[in-house]
């Protein structure tokens, strides 16, 4: 099945398509092909290359860097990024507080985030998760009590992704311990990542790596002025931040790019003589990944022909739930195309065997956790019980 677009979209994916291809850098979007860890640096390089030609953060209003498009246009942007293998927006910045603060933050706020927010001048990570408040968020500790012009906050936040590249945290606080329910007594704070007693400790990932980090907050004075919105009205931009999170979540484009990679491994790799994608049980298992990834495809583009006002279709969680899956079906996949050879990955350096096959099993455990983030899918089942099935 082919889908067509008209002559219009196709150009405009054409366009997309040739500036993701020859304007950011080659050795960031090789980094990304062979599925290795970016750094810091070209995580800044590629976005800021992006807000040049104003294509960082084109679902933000306007007048702050936004394009204006359609949801369609913004679901072809998204897939030719990962497509063409370049990194998309720092999603703390693009996705989480950029929007918030464009919605809700006063007009100084505005002018003194947003501009720096869609350059990555500032870095940002998000303080929202704790030891005891993961899925259930609402249950969070951290206060902030106010002192003259400004908070004090206490607590810890867990699984701060990237923290330890960030500038600046925005963070959920409780601000009314008496409120009657627990979301209504939740503020947002923003703040620097260098303010006196603030902590960062690392957290050591199953692959080895160090991606999220624990951070803790000993009396941090925090000036009133970075409150966004009102206060006690957390819960409410904490919903609309998570609602923007999860657009894209499916990850279509670049579930395609590693499928199509996994069949290139599967003719690499042989069996008994032949190639091992001649093995009927194999073809047959590519061949349902390829006709789940165009049912989801088919299923993202109803919900973008279905959104509007903004706001994204209950259908949403479906890409969501199903999109992880897929995620993690196609990185076992390719563990099980290496075979022993991605046992490799805790070998020492100096092997022959291929990249592809080494980095195989740290980012298939790396993957377990898409299912988590973005609200996990025991989650998500909930919300499509509710809004889609009425049960």
């Amino acid at each position: 099945m082919r889908l067509q677009l008209s002559p219009e979209l196709e150009a405009f994916r054409e366009e997309m398509r040739t500036f993701f291809t020859t304007q950011v850098p080659q050795e960031i979007r090789d980094t990304v092909a062979a599925r290795r860890h970016l750094s810091k640096e070209q995580y800044v390089e590629a976005m800021r290359t992006l807000n040049a030609a104003g294509l960082a953060v084109p679902h933000w209003p306007v007048e702050w860097g936004g394009r204006g498009w359609t949801p369609l246009q913004m679901h072809i942007w998204r897939e030719e990024m990962q497509l063409a293998c370049v990194p998309e927006p720092l999603p703390f910045n693009a996705s989480m507080i950029g929007p918030v603060i464009a919605a809700f933050g006063s007009q100084e706020q505005k002018e003194r985030f947003l501009p720096k927010t869609a350059n990555i001048d500032i870095w940002w990570c998000q303080g929202f998760s704790e030891p005891d408040a993961g899925s259930d968020l609402a249950s969070l500790r951290t206060t902030a009590v106010r002192d003259g012009d400004d908070w004090v906050v206490n607590g810890q936040k867990t699984w701060t992704t990237l923290g330890q590249h960030a500038d600046w945290i925005f963070c959920l606080v409780r601000t009314d311990p008496t409120a009657e329910k627990k979301q209504r007594g939740i503020s947002l704070l923003v703040f620097p990542m260098d303010a006196p007693g603030v902590t960062l400790r690392p957290i050591q990932l199953i692959d080895g790596s160090h991606e999220v980090n624990e951070v803790f907050f000993e009396d941090v004075r925090v000036p009133a002025e970075n409150l966004i919105g009102e206060e006690n009205r957390g819960w409410d931009y904490a919903k609309f931040l998570l609602g923007n999170e999860r657009v894209g979540i499916a990850r279509i484009g670049s579930s395609k790019r590693l499928l199509a990679q996994a069949k290139a491994y599967a003719r690499e790799v042989t069996v008994g003589g032949r190639p091992l994608i001649e093995e009927p049980r194999m073809a047959d298992r590519i061949a349902e990944l390829e006709n789940e990834l165009l049912a989801l495809e088919l299923t993202a583009l109803r919900v973008v022909a279905h959104s509007a006002d903004g706001k994204s279709h209950p259908a949403s969680s479906v890409l969501k739930l199903r999109g992880s899956e897929l995620q993690q079906d196609i990185t076992e996949l390719v563990v099980d195309i290496a075979g022993p050879l991605s046992l490799s990955s805790f070998a020492d350096g100096g092997s022959e065997v291929p990249d592809w096959a080494r980095v195989a099993t740290p980012e298939y455990l790396n993957y377990r956790k898409v299912s988590i983030y973005g609200g996990s899918n025991e989650v998500q089942r909930t919300i499509i019980a509710g809004t889609i099935l009425g049960l």
